[in-house]
């Protein structure tokens, strides 16, 4: 298996990995197909975002916002509680299509790495599929 091993630097934070995951494909023998990945951890999510300026501390603050008021019983530490919980709802992994050892992408969108307890190594498994 192919894995792409990422260091965020913050508690929170949005990361664009586009470039990561496109030097990957770069390296694969498959010209286009899809691209399946797949992140390891229970407090970090992949997603696709538009990453203007400022559009990554708005989608923290979102984040934020989602779990006040409820009272959590996550046993080990509940003040974390949502940061497993938005990493299952955003999701831990995208298929996305490639073309030419690179990423199909809108003109706006980024491959990011939401991360939401950090810092932390973080690590996604990568694979490409053949599409008809």
């Amino acid at each position: 298996m192919n894995r792409i091993y990422l260091k965020t630097t913050q508690k929170k934070q949005v990361l664009d990995i586009t470039l990561d995951v496109n030097d990957f494909l770069a390296k694969q023998s498959m010209e286009s197909g899809l691209c399946y990945l797949f992140l390891t951890h229970t407090t970090a999510a992949l997603a696709t975002a538009d990453m203007d300026p400022g559009t990554d501390l708005d989608t923290l603050d979102y984040l934020a916002k989602l779990g006040e008021g409820i009272k959590f019983r996550h046993p080990h530490d509940p003040s974390h509680a949502t940061d497993h919980i938005n990493s299952s709802v955003i999701g831990p992994s995208l298929i996305l299509p490639f073309e030419a050892r690179k990423l199909v992408l809108g003109q706006w969108q980024k491959v990011v790495l939401i991360e939401l307890y950090g810092p932390k190594d973080r690590e996604i498994i990568a694979s490409t599929i053949a599409a008809t």
